[in-house]
């Protein structure tokens, strides 16, 4: 199959990438275009989970996305966040985002290296008995954060702060392209959301990521390359295999 078009479901790099030089390697063209954006929870919609943020003593974050939602819908709420709260967030930058909102040097806040295992050693035996509540997008089921915690019989609950809203991608031409990327099961939303009687026909499909192969699967697609993996660790590099076994 010769490929001339690539279309990627996400924002186009602003930094360099290798993108571009797989591009001008193969002679192809790459579009980005986000299939959805993320928003956060209404107070009300948040209130239909039945969370008392005040019954945990322990926060954790993945993304600033949910940061600012958690903090915002605590301001809507009249919750005031208590200074002996502990925050745990996946990675340094998740963590320094927390300036934005509290004190930091007043806080108990640890970090890890961005694995759901770095969590583990954060917490390890000093902070086991805590009361968790894990920040979540609700956009992939349990993410593996979550069940790292249930593994390790933790007291938590987790509550969603932000929804995956499909942008408008009709004017899209699906069709114009010969390869497509997919990421998050809210990208599959999208897709069928924007174009109903969407049919794959000769598209090939990247997935990247666990929890986007159920939902392509369940909406009928097939996909041709599953990232990551330890030969395409990368969406860039599950590309460039696919573009040399296809010249």
């Amino acid at each position: 199959m010769n490929v001339r078009k690539i279309l990627i479901s996400q924002q186009q790099p602003k930094t360099a990438s290798p993108y571009a030089s797989i591009a001008e390697k193969f002679g192809v063209e790459m579009d980005f275009k986000p299939f959805f954006k993320i928003e956060p929870l209404t107070s009300r919609e948040f209130r239909a989970q039945r969370i008392n943020v005040l019954d945990h003593t322990a926060i954790v974050f993945s993304a600033r996305t949910t940061i600012d939602a958690f903090f915002h819908i605590c301001e809507e709420l009249r919750v005031k966040v208590p200074e002996t709260m502990k925050y745990f967030c996946t990675t340094e930058a998740v963590a320094n985002y927390l300036q934005k909102h509290i004190v930091y040097r007043k806080r108990k806040i640890f970090f890890g290296d961005g694995t759901p295992e770095s969590i583990l050693g954060l917490i390890g035996t000093k902070h086991k008995d805590e009361k968790f509540l894990i920040a979540t997008s609700g956009t992939s089921g349990k993410d593996a954060v979550t069940k790292i915690f249930e593994t390790q019989k933790y007291s938590f609950e987790t509550a969603v702060f932000v929804k995956p809203v499909s942008q408008d991608i009709k004017d899209v031409d699906m069709h114009s392209y010969d390869l497509v990327v997919l990421f998050n099961p809210a990208d599959v939303n999208s897709l069928k959301e924007n174009h109903p009687d969407f049919v794959q026909g000769d598209i090939k499909f990247i997935s990247y990521g666990r929890s986007i192969v159920k939902a392509m699967e369940e909406a009928g697609l097939t996909i041709e390359i599953t990232a990551p993996t330890a030969e395409a660790p990368s969406v860039a590099k599950a590309i460039e295999i696919y573009l040399s076994n296809h010249k």
